[in-house]
Parts: C-alpha cells; sequence; structure tokens
C-alpha cells in the first residue's frame, strides 16, 4: 500500500471513529478475523483487532451505543461520555495503521486521527442535540440508523482500497464540516431568537 492509501485509510478510520468508533472497531475486528480483508503486512499493530475477547467487547458497546443513540437526550448523554474516548479511539486507530519504523509519522497520525474524530464526534453531538429539541421523535432514530449503515459501508469500502479510502476520508471530512458550519448558523439563529430585545 502507497504511503497516500495509507494515510487514506488512517484519515476514513480516524473521522468515522468520531460517529461510531465501537463499530469501527468491531467491524474491522471482525473482517480481520474471518479474513474478509487482507490488511497490509506492515499493518500488525491492528491484529490485536482480531482477538475474540476484544471484538466481544467491541460489540458489547457498539450494542450499548446503537441502543443509546435511539432514545432522545440519552444519546446527547452517551456523546457526552464519549467526548474524551471517540477522539482518543481515532487517534490510536491511526496510530496502529501508520508505519511503526517511522515516528515522525506516528506523531502526524496520533495528531490528526485524534482532530479527525474530535471533528466527526462534533458533528454528530451537535446534530443529535439539535434533533433532540424538537418535539417529533422520528429524527433521532432515522439519524442513528443512518449513521450506523453509513458508518459500516463505508468502513469496509476504506479496506476494500486505497483510493476508496482516499474518497471515504475526503466524503466524511467534507459532510464534517458542511454540518458544523450550518449547525453554528443554526445555533446563532436560535440565539438570536432567545435573546430579549433592548428596552
Amino acid at each position: 500500500m502507497t504511503a497516500a492509501g495509507i494515510l487514506g485509510l488512517a484519515a476514513s478510520v480516524s473521522l468515522l471513529s468520531g460517529w461510531r468508533l465501537y463499530v469501527c472497531v468491531f467491524v474491522t475486528g471482525l473482517a480481520m478475523h474471518f479474513g474478509w480483508i487482507a490488511m497490509p503486512a506492515h499493518l500488525h499493530a491492528l491484529d490485536v483487532l482480531a482477538n475474540p475477547w476484544v471484538i466481544a467487547v467491541a460489540g458489547v458497546g457498539a450494542a450499548a451505543e446503537f441502543l443509546a443513540d435511539k432514545v432522545m437526550w440519552i444519546d446527547s448523554a452517551w456523546d457526552a461520555v464519549h467526548t474524551l474516548i471517540r477522539p482518543l479511539g481515532g487517534a490510536l486507530l491511526a496510530l496502529a495503521i501508520v508505519d511503526p519504523a517511522d515516528p515522525r509519522w506516528q506523531v502526524i497520525a496520533l495528531l490528526l486521527g485524534g482532530g479527525a474524530a474530535m471533528l466527526t464526534h462534533g458533528a454528530k453531538a451537535g446534530t443529535r442535540a439539535l434533533a433532540n429539541a424538537s418535539p417529533e421523535p422520528v429524527s433521532n432514530a432515522v439519524l442513528s440508523t443512518s449513521g450506523d449503515i453509513a458508518t459500516t459501508g463505508l468502513l469496509l469500502a476504506a479496506f476494500a482500497s486505497p483510493w476508496a479510502a482516499a474518497a471515504v476520508a475526503i466524503l466524511v471530512l467534507g459532510v464534517a464540516i458542511a454540518v458544523l458550519v450550518l449547525l453554528r448558523g443554526l445555533y446563532r439563529r436560535i440565539a438570536r431568537k432567545k435573546k430579549p430585545a433592548a428596552p
């Protein structure tokens, strides 16, 4: 795998971890365990994800997140608890993907991986908080289910080829930035409406 492919894979996994960290670990572990994906030889640091115990713990975490993410306000509480966990997990996954022989790339992967996961986590948490403010309960389930499907599909696509990994990274990054910009505008508009008029 080329350097661009490794960077694309590290970026896509980190970005997706900000949405669904446990799903990323669970799906990657299952895919490696059953040989659905052929990992490059230098990615031995990811072998631990194929361990049945790691898969089981990630599966429990993914199931808990799946349920918590469908319930109004519990999803926001879950996101608040994971504000540190998701970026840390994204940083560690990115670190495991880059070549361990080059410490410069490891530091870059750690920093950018954590930042990427924090970016997508912020977009997800902000969107869910806004959805919780709406009176109807359907948007939570729709947003959550869409996140489950998108994360799993995009993760498998990223592992399929270096070009797909780069495309996934660019797509997820673009969506996260667009969502954050949109949320910023919406929150500003809400704040202006709530601000009392000057006498």
